[in-house]
């Protein structure tokens, strides 16, 4: 069953549940944190309405900066406003931000400790049709080894606008990662949302889970849709959101592997160094259990439709209860 005390969106099993692009959310949040602080200010690289960073132009046209298809260039931009007490949000495709300037990140902004927001969006494999060379699958791992810098992978446009928003208080560097595609929302408003804080969308009536799926990004509708038919199996599921990568919830992770024994993990990412890496880091030193990971493995990208594609590189629904009958059989 969905968790009744996250006050998820009643309608996610429905035909007519409302599907938004989890980008959107950046830009409203952007807005508010806005609002809430003089001191925000936006750059882009030539991709203003894709990221929908524009609903902050339009809004703050004297805080917005567009630094053209220069990369670069924009975030040590950046880099420049925020030690003059700035807090910069800066966004790009995932691909060329923080795929094309990792080293400025790295030497300006993680190096310095300065709180820069990168948001890298149309990432993952879900980009479809624009191809290998535009689907940004190792970002995950780019970032996350990265010091001093928290990455976070929002489910849906609701949590992304709250992600925004806190992440424009926190005093960090920061990566955001958002998808192109419209998404199933998942959450609402009364949803609780904290960086370095995991929380578990679906649960058993009763008993203990049988397998843990840990999910980030916006594949977590296919591992919920996934759960409700493997508990028409007897098959016993806990659906964790990992939306904060780093931080990560050590915890909550560890207590899932407690009462499965099992888990799964699910990223539009490679699975070598991306959220599942991190999820057997943590379980490596600390409860060791079977794990199974879907993602894209060890291959690019290729152009089709999105649903084609997490079809073939194994992310769909009957992939997810394949890998969870799989871990099953591996439990000591």
């Amino acid at each position: 069953m969905l968790n009744p005390k996250l006050k998820l969106n009643p309608k996610i099993f429905s035909t007519d549940c409302e599907q938004l692009p989890i980008r959107k959310g950046f830009g409203q949040g952007l807005v508010i944190a806005g609002e809430q602080d003089k001191n925000i200010v936006a750059l882009c690289a030539d991709l203003t309405e894709s990221t929908q960073m524009h609903l902050f132009k339009e809004k703050f046209p004297e805080r917005f900066v567009e630094i053209g298809v220069a990369e670069q260039n924009l975030v040590t931009v950046a880099s420049g406003m925020s030690a003059m007490g700035k807090i910069p949000f800066c966004s790009s495709y995932a691909m060329f931000s923080p795929g094309r300037n990792w080293e400025q990140i790295r030497t300006t902004i993680a190096y310095n400790d300065r709180p820069v927001k990168i948001v890298g969006s149309h990432a993952g494999i879900s980009v479809g049709p624009d191809g290998g060379t535009h689907q940004a699958l190792e970002d995950i791992a780019l970032m996350r080894v990265m010091p001093n810098i928290d990455v976070i992978s929002p489910c849906d446009v609701i949590e992304a606008k709250k992600a925004t928003i806190a992440l424009a208080k926190t005093g960090k560097p920061a990566y955001l990662r958002l998808v192109r595609e419209k998404t199933p929302i998942i959450t609402t408003e009364e949803t609780p949302f904290e960086i370095g804080k995991a929380e578990i969308y679906w649960m058993p009536d009763v008993g203990l889970a049988e397998v843990g799926i840990i999910v980030t990004g916006g594949l977590i509708h296919r591992a919920l849709l996934s759960a409700k038919e493997l508990e028409g199996e007897n098959i016993k599921i806990k659906v964790m959101n990992l939306s904060s990568i780093k931080p990560i919830d050590t915890e909550a992770i560890i207590a899932l592997a407690k009462e499965a024994k099992a888990i799964v993990t699910l990223e539009e990412h490679q699975v070598a160094g991306g959220m599942g890496s991190a999820v057997a880091e943590v379980l490596a030193q600390n409860y060791p259990v079977p794990i199974e990971f879907l993602g894209i493995k060890d291959k690019f990208g290729q152009s089709g439709t999105p649903d084609e594609l997490i079809e073939h590189y194994g992310m769909d629904k009957d992939s997810i209860k394949e890998a969870v009958r799989k871990v099953i059989k591996r439990k000591i």
